[in-house]
């Protein structure tokens, strides 16, 4: 044989050979399987792929955002509530914005909680991560909050998901507090209310809960121009409480209220606030009211209320108190009114200041007979002489030349029955009944004063139109808003309106001034100036929801300089002892001169109006 090799033939049955195979090979079934665990990979991986851009990218179920928000953290950044303030800038309301410092204490008190990381500064310009101990940061933490380790250490310990730690901490020190980066430590922004007036002004003022919600005077009624728009901070923090420095962080930033400004001089107000306050003492009063307004705008100057309530600490007031009485109380005016029908019936041409009149001891009409608060036999008057000296009788002989209609016609349009707008809670709208109305002696009261109802300011704004030669203001109390970049716009108010002309005004004012030097409010002249006033008593009734009348309510109104009228000054007493209209003299005089003194008003000049009383 050249050389050796294998025979793969096998002799067969019919003696031949047969052809063996070779041995089976199995590299194709591997590579068969190969394929086919690659395919399965591939498919996986594709399923996989699919399902995170699902989660991660369209997000159909929610899950990533639903993770977000279980790490986001939201702040409430408060709003500073505007201030109110006085007609030259004197502060009346402001706020201060606090802090409390929150916790989580399932985060603050967690067992694997031993020690924080804080970043530090690394001394080359970069920063690097250092570990504090727990018990340092507990006590940096006290340091910072003015508290004790103990009383933190108790604070931040527990399960509670919320608890306090301090309350109402400055922002220096929240800012210090939450730089710590305490775990589960967070804050809260609260604002904080003050007056730094107190009772001065208080009623009008108003005050606001201990949550910040308003609850009375301009706190209440301006309170969407004075509370601003929070803001807000969101960030996520991790399970360890910590804030997730590269995730969110959404700042939105506060809107700051409006300043709201008033009419009010708080010189002015203190010292008739203090005025009313020993008149009501000295006569057992119930309560009283002083107003001043500015005859030219309709300023208010100055709104006193007896009592009234301190707004850091209403609570010490009685709820009867606490609002404003010259707006909310409506009662009869008695014989100011008169003054309206003295209006009407000149302007009508039914009489002036000189017509005269033949008054017996008491007077009947359409069977209804009235008297005087005086005893007198006929007397021959003039027009003058029954508002001179508050004559019940004449005034029902003169004011029944006016028809009933034109009677309701002329009070309404003195504004009596028509509501004031100042800007503050509870009006008194007061009660005018139309004539149809009225019953056979109301239709003659009404001339005087009763079977009417109205409030103090309502009183006001009818004597300042005849100040102002005629011309209705509507009192104002906000003089305006200042937003934050120092712009300033003006309350609005119904525009002036002509009710009697400058004739009639000027007549009407020679009759108040004629009250004072020549009829019964001689008590009320100031030295050096010219003066015009009237008093008025009503019947008071009763409030025990038993009928009938208790005590009096006692007015006296009146305005100064009569050459040039500047000032308008109401005082009400209601339920004085041993006093009637002219009993408010001395506070007239003291609250108008200083009035007169404050805004330098000069001495009147010329002649004072003497209208004789009697026709001779």
């Amino acid at each position: 044989m050249a050389g050796t090799s294998t025979d793969t033939r096998r002799p067969n049955s019919r003696g031949g050979a047969t052809k063996v195979p070779p041995p089976a090979r199995h590299g194709g079934r591997a590579k068969r399987r190969l394929k086919l665990g690659l395919a399965v990979m591939l498919t996986l991986l594709v399923l996989i792929g699919g399902r995170l851009i699902l989660v991660q990218g369209l997000d159909v179920g929610g899950m990533a955002e639903a993770a977000v928000n279980k790490r986001l953290q939201k702040t409430v950044l408060p709003a500073q509530r505007g201030e109110i303030v006085d007609s030259k800038g004197a502060v009346l309301a402001s706020s201060v914005v606090r802090y409390n410092i929150t916790v989580d204490q399932r985060i603050a008190s967690a067992k694997d909680f031993t020690e924080l990381d804080r970043s530090v500064d690394a001394g080359d310009g970069t920063k690097k991560i250092v570990q504090i101990p727990r018990d340092q940061a507990v006590k940096e933490l006290a340091d910072t909050l003015g508290m004790s380790v103990a009383d933190v250490t108790s604070a931040i310990t527990g399960e509670k998901p919320f608890n306090y730690v301090a309350r109402n901490v400055t922002p220096d020190t929240e800012d210090r507090a939450m730089a710590i980066g305490f775990p589960g430590i967070l804050s809260e922004g609260v604002t904080q209310r003050v007056y730094p007036n107190g009772a001065v002004g208080g009623s009008f003022v108003g005050f606001v809960g201990s949550d910040g919600t308003a609850l009375s005077g301009i706190e209440q009624t301006q309170d969407e121009q004075l509370k601003g728009q929070d803001g807000s901070r969101e960030y996520e923090i991790g399970a360890d409480g910590l804030r997730i420095p590269v995730a969110t962080d959404k700042y939105t930033p506060a809107q700051n209220g409006k300043t709201v400004k008033l009419t009010i001089n708080s010189d002015l107000q203190y010292f008739t606030q203090q005025a009313v306050q020993t008149q009501a003492q000295k006569y057992n009063a119930e309560w009283g009211i002083a107003v001043v307004e500015d005859a030219k705008t309709g300023n208010i100057l100055a709104m006193a209320d007896t009592n009234s309530v301190d707004p850091n600490d209403p609570g010490k007031s009685a709820a009867k108190d606490r609002g404003v009485r010259a707006v909310t109380a409506a009662y009869e005016p008695g014989s100011v009114e008169k003054t309206i029908t003295m209006a009407a019936l000149i302007q009508e041409g039914k009489a002036t200041p000189l017509s005269q009149y033949t008054i017996p001891p008491t007077y009947t009409v359409d069977g209804q007979t009235f008297s005087d608060a005086f005893t007198h036999g006929t007397e021959q008057r003039t027009l003058a002489g029954i508002l001179g000296y508050s004559m019940n009788t004449g005034t029902v002989m003169a004011g029944k030349e006016l028809s009933p209609q034109q009677r309701y016609d002329w009070f309404t349009k003195f504004g009596i029955g028509q509501p004031i707008d100042v800007g503050l809670p509870g009006e008194a709208k007061g009660t005018l009944h139309t004539p149809q109305e009225w019953d056979g002696r109301q239709q003659y009261t009404i001339l005087f004063g009763q079977g009417v109802t109205q409030s103090t300011l309502q009183t006001i704004r009818a004597y300042q139109t005849i100040a102002n030669d005629g011309v209705m203001l509507q009192p104002r109390l906000i003089d305006g808003y200042i937003d934050q970049t120092g712009h300033e716009t003006p309350w609005q108010t119904a525009g002036p309106t002509q009710v009697v002309s400058k004739e009639t005004a000027q007549q009407v004012k020679e009759m108040l001034e004629s009250n004072v030097t020549e009829g019964e409010v001689k008590p009320a002249a100031i030295d050096g100036y010219r003066v015009g006033a009237k008093t008025g008593t009503s019947e008071a009734p009763r409030e025990d929801g038993v009928p009938g009348y208790q005590g009096v309510t006692s007015t006296l109104i009146g305005m100064a300089p009569m050459d040039n009228p500047r000032f308008i000054v109401s005082v009400v007493l209601q339920r004085p002892t041993d006093i009637y209209g002219i009993g408010n003299a001395d506070i007239f005089k003291s609250v108008m001169s200083q009035a007169l003194h404050m805004y330098g008003v000069p001495p009147s000049t010329g002649t004072p109006a003497r209208l004789p009383q009697y026709v001779k």
